[in-house]
């Protein structure tokens, strides 16, 4: 009897809202190391965040292993970037103890850009699904996982909208210091190309749009004709600048800047190493500042 009444009064103790169905704490799945982050910030210690693949795995590359499917059987709920980034985890879900768990597409209404790259080409309409390498984007997304979590855990709802909106306001300072260190506007002129389709997104918080695209795909290399092309593309549109990727350097990223003659910049992907609540603050930092160099070192 008195265990009882003691099991009874620790339950109560806890908020209710915050224990899944067999009592104990949310465990949120995610798919990708920036959506580790927004959900960690939103949720604080509420909740257990899980990703659903090891660190160290490609996401463009991943199969599902058994291992990492069993564990959405431990799940309650998974966060997706849903437009093509993770299509993986569809698979895995289908394959798991839990076909029908609950997913929050953190995309959601959220303004997509085409795709760009020869593997876009001939595929009818194809989204560029590396959203959470934009600020603005990301904000969108953090206010709108921020919401469907506060559906399913009623009474931490306000909190995890507090902890999103400061969340979102340091990103805002941010990109609002990057943009202020860039006191001059690039011109028309300024033309960039990037190695890897996903950086369209984070020049466009600069005001810049992408030339043109190196990779077929992310990790494809391109043949020696369609190099060829892309060299041949970047002299006539006197693209000065190419973003290439730090996470996974390409072997013929060396031949583009030689016969080019363009300057190569850096950027994360935000896809490799240790999952951290503030991997996508400190990433997006280099990448922000990465972008100014550029800017700043290449404008006539």
């Amino acid at each position: 009897m008195f265990r009882s009444a003691l099991a009874l009064l620790l339950a109560l103790a806890l908020p209710a809202s915050a224990m899944a169905d067999n009592g104990k704490p949310l465990r949120i799945g995610i798919t990708l190391h920036p959506y580790y982050s927004y959900v960690s910030n939103i949720v604080g210690d509420k909740a257990e965040v899980v990703p659903l693949i090891p660190a160290g795995f490609n996401p463009h590359a991943y199969e599902p292993r058994a291992q990492d499917i069993k564990r959405i059987g431990t799940l309650d709920v998974v966060v997706l970037n849903g437009v093509g980034h993770d299509d993986f985890a569809g698979r895995m879900i289908a394959a798991s103890e839990k076909p029908a768990i609950q997913t929050i597409e953190a995309n959601q209404n959220v303004p997509l850009l085409a795709a760009t790259g020869i593997a876009a080409r001939g595929a009818g309409k194809v989204v560029n699904p590396h959203t959470f390498l934009s600020i603005s984007t990301s904000i969108a997304q953090v206010n709108n996982i921020a919401r469907e979590l506060g559906k399913l855990d009623p009474d931490n709802a306000r909190l995890y909208r507090q902890n999103a909106r400061a969340y979102a306001k340091r990103l805002r300072i941010l990109r609002a210091e990057a943009l202020a260190k860039v006191t001059e506007a690039p011109g028309a002129s300024f033309r960039v190309a990037t190695i890897h389709a996903a950086y369209d997104y984070l020049v466009r918080d600069f005001g810049l749009e992408v030339t043109a695209v190196v990779e077929p795909a992310h990790g494809i290399e391109p043949s020696p004709a369609q190099l060829k092309r892309t060299i041949d593309q970047l002299k006539a549109l006197d693209v000065r600048v190419i973003f290439s990727e730090m996470d996974f350097p390409s072997a013929y990223v060396e031949t583009i800047q030689r016969e080019s003659g363009v300057r190569l910049y850096p950027l994360t992907h935000i896809s490799y190493g240790e999952y951290t609540r503030d991997k996508y603050e400190v990433e997006m930092q280099r990448n922000l500042d990465t972008v100014v160099r550029a800017i700043q070192e290449n404008r006539t």
